[in-house]
């Protein structure tokens, strides 16, 4: 075996001597080795460990190791799985690979053959989760809760990906309402810190007087009212990530002190005089300019210089149009499906007036906005007119025809002899929705619900 990918392996085995070789030959490969004689200890061992790999033997006290793999099959990302047993037939070797074994190997053990094994099932299973982010990039536009399939997200989702391995600080940059936490959320799902904790705390939302304990705990009676030890947020992280957010608003004191942290990773409680070492990834977001802000004396530059190690910047909704359509189905199929709505979609009229409007507060504005509109709608599609008044005159100064919405403004009344025909006014509004698509033919089909040819046909008649 390589040292190049060492891994935590689970190794389920009755027969204590040849668990015990498994193990060192395991072990000397670099994997970390956690074991179990039979299927129950096996299950607790999956319940609270998360190993890459199984390898288990088919014969096991009570249940047998292909009753253990239909319990790993059920893991959000599946272990590899290798059976191992003295037994062996085609049989057997079929059925374990029909279940969803990686590989079969029979007894006596030839370790040359295990090496393989191991080392063949754990690129397999990389290969796999590999395979997986592409399908949330790619696929459904999602990415560990961040939904988007535009390409400034897709950006977004690779430098997350390339920057989640490493283990420095990262600093979050991005208006108010754009899914910075998210993005804390997703570093932390595709980092090696995964199975750890992930703490979350806005600076700006605790007195700068508790901030201290909340972030480093304290000893019963380090101040008064502090009856009992109490542990601070980086303790309750270890292991794991903790986000700082709204970091531009953390006073002064302490902005020293979390220099401090990332500098020699250790920590005082309140009220005690050792010291502690930390394990924790720092991930500070925020919608300030810090740059300005250490201009004005309130952030200390070596601090901003030490978090900004890796940094990310979330762009406003505003710069990622083509993701709207996506993220509106995304919360109508949310709100519907919480309130228990008959809403089932949104019409391509209220999506037009949505892609026209700025969305100041970025993707929670939208979320609000998609939020109202399923409680006022009466019909099974939110329309123009039931989106908030805001949005609708936004998307009017952007030059979109939006419809009034039932009590607003005073009826038109056109003179019978000045009324156009029907086919007059359905090829002015092909001509309208080609123009605003800039002469996109695609695209206009498609907001217009027809096919290209029926497109053509309609311009045709009308000399377009």
């Amino acid at each position: 075996m390589t040292h190049d990918h060492p891994a935590t392996i689970l190794l389920v085995e009755d027969d204590a001597g040849l668990r015990e070789l498994i193990r060192e030959e395991l072990e000397d490969a670099g994997h970390t080795v956690i074991e179990a004689a039979d299927v129950p200890s096996a299950r607790e061992r999956l319940r609270t460990e998360t190993p890459a790999l199984v390898i288990s033997d088919l014969r096991l006290p009570g249940e047998d190791g292909l009753q253990l793999l239909a319990s790993a099959r059920q893991q959000p990302l599946p272990p590899g799985f290798i059976i191992i047993t003295a037994f062996g037939t085609v049989e057997q070797a079929v059925e374990a690979l029909k279940q969803g074994a990686d590989d079969f190997l029979t007894k006596p053990l030839q370790l040359d053959h295990l090496r393989l094994a191991v080392a063949r099932t754990l690129e397999r299973r990389e290969l796999r989760r590999e395979l997986a982010r592409y399908r949330d990039m790619l696929g459904n536009g999602d990415f560990h809760g961040l939904l988007g399939r535009s390409p400034v997200m897709r950006e977004l989702f690779e430098q997350i990906r390339r920057i989640a391995g490493a283990n420095g600080p990262v600093l979050v940059l991005g208006e108010s309402g754009v899914g910075k936490e998210l993005v804390a959320r997703a570093l932390h799902a595709e980092s090696d810190r995964r199975d750890g904790p992930f703490v979350a705390m806005n600076c700006a939302g605790i007195p700068a007087e508790l901030l201290e304990s909340e972030l480093f705990g304290h000893s019963a009676g380090a101040f008064t009212g502090a009856q009992r030890a109490r542990k601070g947020l980086f303790a309750e992280a270890e292991g794991g990530t903790l986000l700082l957010d709204e970091v531009g608003e953390m006073p002064p004191e302490m902005q020293s002190k979390l220099l401090r942290i990332l500098q020699d990773g250790r920590m005082r409680p309140v009220g005690e005089n050792r010291e502690r070492r930390v394990d924790v990834r720092i991930i500070a977001a925020t919608n300030r300019d810090l740059e300005a802000d250490i201009d004005a004396g309130s952030f200390r530059a070596d601090l901003f210089y030490r978090l900004e190690t890796f940094a990310l910047s979330v762009p406003p909704l505003r710069e990622r149009e083509d993701d709207i359509d996506l993220l509106a189905a995304h919360f109508v199929a949310r709100f519907a499906g919480a309130s228990h709505s008959p809403v089932r979609g949104i019409t391509l009229e209220a999506i037009e007036c949505l892609r026209a409007y700025d969305f100041p507060g970025n993707v929670r504005e939208l979320s609000n906005a998609i939020e109202r509109a399923v409680a006022f709608c009466r019909g099974t599609e939110i329309g123009v007119a039931d989106l908030p008044a805001r949005i609708r005159e936004g998307a009017k100064r952007q030059g979109v025809a939006v419809p009034a919405a039932p009590g607003e403004g005073p009826p038109v009344l056109v003179p019978a002899g000045q009324l156009p025909p029907l086919r007059e006014v359905e090829q002015r509004y092909v001509r309208h929705v080609l123009e605003r698509m800039n002469n996109n033919k695609r695209r206009a089909a498609q907001v217009l619900g027809i096919g290209r040819r029926t497109l053509y046909r309609y311009l045709e008649e009308g000399g377009g």
